[in-house]
């Protein structure tokens, strides 16, 4: 789960992490009255949607006074905002943070991540921050300096003035960041994060650390400790099916072929998806029903499937373990005309009592495709695709 700007400032604030002051609002009257609440000569304007990118989009504008902050806002709210993070149908702008503007006199980034293949969580610092760290980190990865930690000791002291060592800023600066370093990985921590990333992490004129932008995602799985921060969850900002898959308990990603899939495990979803790319055709989406999907499973998952206007045929991918095949292929039939399956279905299973479910498929009197192995289901996917049928 995702957090907007104003959601992660706000969860620094709690640590003690300096941020610029500022208020979210929805109109531009509203962001007209923060601005003059916030007082002072220049403001920023900012778009809330889930994804980096947006000061090269125009998705962050300066003003110099209240009026021209209603005008920006008026600009932003509504639009369609297109980043490189979006994809080409951009994202819809709810809402904008206004701040006041700020004395920065250097730009770094900092960021606290989990490290995947170390298995471990990983601080990194660096002193060129801004908008161009993705060229950074592509052209000259010796500028950002890591830190693994120890997830029963914490980040060390030591490990927090070696990182700020590595930076071309006064003294006192250095030791602010020491500081600052230790607060970000608690937050980090605390609040079972993925990501904590601020960017920039501004150095002002006096040398004291400011968070100007930050990007903050949740672990889902942990949701269930942090009420208050599911709370903060915008269905607005996500896409409508997964926001429906999610009420079904369905691991769903929308993606932007036309082949929708309906598997049993990640990983098996994964090589359906392989599989189908190389039979020609594109996946319209991953969906893991899990190992004991039930007929109102299967039926929750075709609803989602075929609310995509893009799906042109269905492979469902099953291998009968804990599930036996017979007892999901008379889900399939159930469920398919509850919802009134449009397009060819094709069904790959495999595993416990399979001869009986394929019969069951074959004999059902639905447009219903039986293949014998992947291979073949991805075939016959691509030829219903293209109106032939195997």
């Amino acid at each position: 789960m995702q957090l907007h700007e104003y959601q992660g400032k706000a969860l620094l604030r709690r640590y003690g992490i300096p941020v610029p002051r500022g208020e979210v609002a929805t109109s531009p009257a509203e962001a007209q009255r923060v601005a003059e609440a916030l007082g002072g000569t220049t403001w920023v304007v900012k778009a809330q949607i889930h994804a980096g990118g947006r000061g090269k989009a125009g998705g962050i504008r300066r003003a110099t006074s209240p009026q021209e902050v209603a005008r920006l806002a008026a600009d932003l709210l509504g639009r369609r905002l297109v980043t490189p993070q979006t994809g080409p149908q951009g994202q819809e702008v709810h809402r904008v943070l206004v701040e006041e503007g700020c004395d920065i006199a250097q730009e770094l980034y900092c960021s606290v991540l989990v490290d995947r293949q170390a298995g471990k969580p990983l601080v990194m610092l660096s002193p060129a921050g801004g908008m161009d760290i993705e060229e950074v980190a592509a052209t000259t990865p010796e500028r950002i300096f890591r830190e693994h930690v120890d997830v029963l000791l914490g980040l060390a002291a030591f490990q927090a003035r070696r990182l700020a060592s590595h930076l071309e800023a006064r003294a006192e600066a250095r030791r602010a960041l020491q500081e600052l370093l230790p607060k970000l990985y608690r937050l980090f921590e605390e609040n079972d994060c993925s990501l904590v990333e601020v960017n920039p992490l501004a150095l002002t004129s006096s040398g004291a650390p400011l968070a100007v932008d930050v990007k903050i995602t949740l672990d889902d799985n942990a949701l269930f400790r942090h009420p208050e921060l599911a709370a903060w969850r915008d269905p607005h900002a996500e896409d409508p099916l997964e926001v429906e898959a999610a009420k079904y308990r369905l691991s769903y990603v929308k993606l932007t072929g036309n082949v929708g899939c309906i598997v049993n495990g990640a990983g098996l979803a994964m090589a359906t998806m392989d599989i189908i790319k190389l039979a020609g055709a594109e996946p319209a989406n991953f969906l893991d029903v899990g190992g004991g999907a039930s007929a109102e499973t299967v039926a929750n998952a075709f609803r989602i499937l075929m609310a995509d206007p893009n799906v042109r045929a269905v492979f469902i991918n099953i291998f009968g373990g804990i599930l036996r095949c017979d007892v999901f292929a008379q889900g399939v039939v159930q469920a398919a005309t509850q919802v009134q399956v449009k397009v060819p279905v094709v069904v790959r299973m495999e595993g416990t009592n399979v001869e009986e479910g394929r019969r069951l498929l074959a004999t059902s009197g639905l447009n219903i495709i039986v293949a014998t192995d992947m291979a073949d289901a991805a075939r016959k996917v691509v030829q219903a695709i293209r109106g032939g049928r195997a």
